[in-house]
C-alpha cells in the first residue's frame, strides 16, 4: 500500500469488512517484524456506543485484532484517553472496546493514568503520553465525523487522545489547528482505518449519525483528512489544520493524485435507520429509493453545508431523488449515476459530498 492509496470497503458486517480490507492491503507484510510494539488508537471521546456517531465501532477493532493474531503478532496494545471531563475507563466500557480487548487478551492502556514527556515538533513543545512514544507501529482508528470547532475530525485530530488532559486544555486555548498539526510531526501514523460507518453530522459528541457503512484505509493522515473533508462537503483547505500539517511535511492534501481502490459496492441496499437530530431535518429534502448508504450519506452532508449557508428554506418543495430505484426513470433533480435520466443530476457512483455541494449550488434552482 502506497502513500497516495485510498482503500474502501462497504457493507454492514464491520468485523468481516475489516479483515478483508487488511488481507487486501497485506498489513502483515508492511509490519514485517512480528515482535514490533503495535499500538491501536481508537476514538473513545465519550461514554457512548458507536451507533451514536462519536466513537469507533468495536467490530473494527475485533477484526483488526483477529487478523493480527492470525498473522502471529502478539506485542499489541490498545491505547486511548477520552476528552477532558470524561473518564476513559467509562468510555471504553460503554463503547464495547474493553470487551473486545478482554476477548483477545490484549492490554488496554488508559493514557489518562500515564506519565508524559515533553517533545518538540513543528516549532512547538508538546507533552505526549510516554506509552504512546513507545509504540513502534501505530494503527489509528478515527471516526469520520463533524466537529463544532474544526468542522471535521479524523486521523490528525484523533492523535489528541495521545496527550495528557493538561495539553488538551492548552490546545483548545491555542485554537486547536496549529497544535494538532504540530503534534502530528511527533506522532507517526503507520496505518489509518477510518470508521466511516455512521459518524456524526457536525458534532464530535454524536447525536446525529449519518449512515455511510464504509471503512477506509490510508497510509497518509493528511490525505485521509482531506478525503474525509470532501466526503463531508468541504474543500481540504477549508480545514486549517490540514493545510498546516501539509506545510509541516506530515503528508499531502492532494486528493486528485490519490489512487482509490473500491474493494466492493454495497452488496444490497440497506434500510436506512431513522435519522436523528439535524440529519432528520435534512432528510425531508430527499426522496430515496434503494439508495446505497454512502451515496445517501454524501447527500445529507452536502445538504448540511447548504443549510449552514442559509440556502435551504426556500427549497422545501424541490426534493432530490437518489437511489437505484430511479434507474431509467425521469425526473428533475437527482443525485448519483442512478438518476442519469433526470433533467439535472450530480454525476458519480458514490459522489463525494463536496461535488454534490457544487452541483446543488449551481443547478438546484
Amino acid at each position: 500500500m502506497k502513500q497516495n492509496d485510498i482503500y474502501m470497503i462497504q457493507g454492514t458486517d464491520y468485523k468481516e469488512m475489516t479483515m478483508k480490507l487488511l488481507e487486501h492491503i497485506d498489513l502483515a507484510s508492511d509490519i514485517v517484524v512480528r515482535s514490533k510494539r503495535i499500538g491501536i488508537k481508537p476514538n473513545l471521546i465519550n461514554a457512548t456506543p458507536a451507533s451514536h456517531g462519536a466513537t469507533t465501532h468495536p467490530e473494527i477493532l475485533d477484526g483488526l485484532l483477529t487478523y493480527l493474531k492470525r498473522k502471529g503478532f502478539q506485542n499489541v496494545c490498545v491505547l486511548e484517553s477520552s476528552w477532558v471531563g470524561e473518564k476513559t475507563s467509562r468510555a471504553v466500557r460503554a463503547n464495547g472496546t474493553l470487551e473486545v480487548c478482554e476477548k483477545h487478551q490484549i492490554e488496554f492502556m488508559d493514557l489518562q493514568k500515564d506519565q508524559s514527556v515533553v517533545c518538540s515538533g513543528g516549532g512547538m513543545e508538546i507533552k505526549v503520553c510516554q506509552k504512546a512514544l513507545e509504540i513502534e507501529y501505530m494503527i489509528n482508528l478515527p471516526v469520520v465525523k463533524g466537529h463544532c470547532q474544526t468542522k471535521i475530525t479524523c486521523a490528525l485530530k484523533n492523535c489528541k487522545g495521545l496527550i495528557p488532559n493538561s495539553e488538551k486544555r492548552r490546545f483548545h486555548t491555542m485554537g486547536l489547528h496549529r497544535p494538532i498539526a504540530c503534534l502530528n510531526t511527533i506522532i507517526h501514523q503507520d496505518l489509518i482505518l477510518a470508521d466511516n460507518i455512521c459518524g456524526d453530522l457536525d458534532f464530535e459528541e454524536g447525536g446525529s449519525p449519518v449512515a455511510m457503512n464504509r471503512i477506509l484505509a490510508f497510509r497518509d493522515p493528511v490525505l485521509c483528512d482531506s478525503f474525509a473533508a470532501e466526503i463531508m462537503g468541504y474543500e481540504p483547505y477549508d480545514i486549517e489544520y490540514i493545510r498546516l500539517a501539509e506545510e509541516l511535511g506530515v503528508g499531502s492534501a492532494d486528493t486528485e493524485k490519490a489512487r482509490i481502490h473500491a474493494l466492493n459496492r454495497e452488496a444490497e441496499t440497506v434500510k436506512q435507520a431513522a435519522p436523528k437530530g439535524q440529519a432528520a431535518k435534512l432528510a425531508a429534502y430527499v426522496k430515496a429509493k434503494d439508495a446505497c448508504s454512502a451515496c445517501y450519506g454524501s447527500l445529507i452532508y452536502a445538504l448540511n453545508r447548504l443549510d449552514e449557508q442559509g440556502r435551504l428554506n426556500h427549497k422545501k418543495k424541490k426534493s432530490l431523488a437518489i437511489g437505484q430505484g430511479y434507474r431509467k426513470k425521469q425526473g428533475t433533480y437527482g443525485i448519483g449515476n442512478c438518476t442519469s435520466c433526470f433533467r439535472k443530476y450530480a454525476a458519480g457512483c458514490l459522489p463525494k459530498a463536496v461535488d454534490v455541494v457544487r452541483f446543488l449550488e449551481e443547478e438546484w434552482e
